[in-house]
């Protein structure tokens, strides 16, 4: 990864992934916990409305898969680019 344009495309791609994942995660914790909660109350998970299971349990649940799904994004990434640990 000598030259410019494709430190600029890794870059560019490391942005990309980084903002869509902040995109998903805040549209389960801030959107579906918050935002929806209400438009949600009627769909029932394990004895609680779903904005509040979002917002209890689910955002945790989407962030724990977001970080593997980042780490094996980045992982596939950083070997495309040539620059892998």
């Amino acid at each position: 990864m000598a030259d410019k344009s494709s430190s600029n495309a890794y870059w560019a791609a490391n942005v990309r992934v980084i903002l869509i994942s902040l995109t998903i995660w805040f549209i389960c914790s801030f959107g579906m916990g918050i935002i929806l909660r209400p438009a949600l109350s009627g769909i029932m998970i394990g004895g609680a409305d779903l904005g509040f299971w979002m917002a209890q349990n689910g955002s945790i649940y989407v962030f724990l898969v977001l970080i593997f799904a980042y780490a094996s994004k980045m992982n596939k990434l950083d070997k495309e680019h040539g620059v892998e640990e």
